[in-house]
């Protein structure tokens, strides 16, 4: 399966540069774009972040804020072995129970850091829960929504809001040990929509599963003590 959603960045003022706060100028930003891929298959999925820009006038670090709902979770561990392998930069807001389905679960959000010059890409690996079970099968329709685009110039100690574009406060980096601000880029104009199909149980096969899982207990318990039998020694 693969779906693809592409970003373009509304204008905004020109670099300004100082000790005290930071912009950056519309002309680059109007060179950058954001796509979104969901890549493979079944409940093992991936999505790839991409941003291409013009040469930036700094050094720019770039926060995606992607909101997840219940139906899907990332695994933590995951996490860690791909920042040790492939410096994969992502922290999430909250803890995520992995073995929870989607029913006893709720979303989160997850920050995807990723710092220029150059190719910014990421690929981070997510999962779908299970669904409760219904009396007709079917599969359950899981929505994924656009992320939130955060820009901060790498050296400023502040970054200068101009509307509609709002400064936010959000962890400097994936070590989550302080608060930075981020300029917040609003007015994005998203092509496509992204969503996911699990499978759900079918609810009313739950006898004969039941029944043909205690047959086939049965006879393989009868199998061994045959054979324990026969062949053992007592």
């Amino acid at each position: 399966m693969f779906e693809r959603v592409c970003v373009l960045l509304a204008t905004f003022p020109m670099f300004v540069s100082g000790s005290v706060s930071c912009g950056l100028a519309s002309t680059w930003l109007e060179s950058v774009v954001l796509s979104i891929n969901i890549v493979k298959e079944g409940f093992h999925r991936e999505l790839v972040f991409e941003i291409r820009h013009d040469h930036a006038p700094c050094d720019v670090q770039v926060l995606l804020v992607q909101g997840l709902p219940s139906g899907v979770y990332i695994d933590q561990y995951q996490l860690a072995s791909l920042r040790e392998d492939t410096g994969l930069q992502v922290l999430l807001d909250s803890a995520v129970d992995v073995e929870d389905p989607a029913y006893a679960s709720s979303g989160f959000s997850a920050m995807v850091y990723l710092s220029s010059p150059g190719l910014l890409q990421a690929v981070v690996p997510f999962h779908g829960r299970y669904h409760r079970p219904s009396t007709s099968g079917g599969w359950e329709q899981v929505p994924i929504s656009s992320p939130r685009l955060l820009l901060r110039p790498e050296h400023c100690k502040t970054v200068t809001p101009t509307p509609p574009h709002k400064v936010v406060e959000a962890p400097c980096t994936v070590h989550n040990e302080s608060l930075c601000s981020w300029l917040e880029i609003e007015g994005l104009q998203v092509l496509g929509f992204v969503s996911l199909e699990f499978p759900v149980g079918d609810f009313t096969l739950a006898a004969p599963v039941c029944a043909g899982t205690a047959l086939v207990t049965m006879l393989c318990c009868a199998f061994l003590l045959r054979t324990i039998w026969k062949h053992g020694t007592f």
